[in-house]
């Protein structure tokens, strides 16, 4: 099995501290295609968690771009399980004045997900700044490309 370190971490011991290494196994990654209203959607989901939906003219591309993104992964077609979430999100796609709670995996940087927690207040169809974004967050006031 391919397993990479993700993080070191302080832990104490009787001796003093020691360094553990935290051991990430490589996943398998559940996806699938689904043709909507701005042309594909491609999901792919991890322990029944959403990691990641992007959107565009080219299955076969949308799988190159996922397969970009977690390379270390492994790749398996969404079965029974996860299905439901596949028409849940072009749902989404085709109705975002229909707010639905989709089981997100949000990681990121600390002003990553303030602005994930801002932009989730922000009702489908309406617009928002980025100055206005930064004031609700506390961040920056010029663009970044960390965001």
């Amino acid at each position: 099995m391919d397993t990479q370190t993700s993080n070191l971490h302080l832990t104490e011991s009787g001796k003093g501290d020691v360094l553990i290494p935290l051991i990430r196994a490589a996943a398998t990654i559940g996806f699938a295609v689904a043709p909507c209203s701005l042309g594909f959607v491609i999901l792919a989901v991890s322990e029944h968690v959403i990691r990641s939906i992007m959107v565009g003219d080219d299955p076969e591309m949308l799988m190159s771009d996922l397969q970009n993104q977690f390379p270390n992964d492994a790749f398996e077609i969404i079965e029974d399980g996860d299905a439901g979430l596949v028409a849940k999100v072009v749902d989404l796609i085709e109705r975002p004045e229909q707010a639905s709670e989709l089981p997100v995996d949000i990681r990121g940087t600390d002003l990553q997900t303030r602005v994930w927690d801002a932009l989730q207040t922000v009702p489908a169809g309406a617009t928002m700044n980025y100055t206005f974004l930064a004031e609700q967050i506390d961040g920056p006031v010029a663009p970044s490309k960390h965001i």
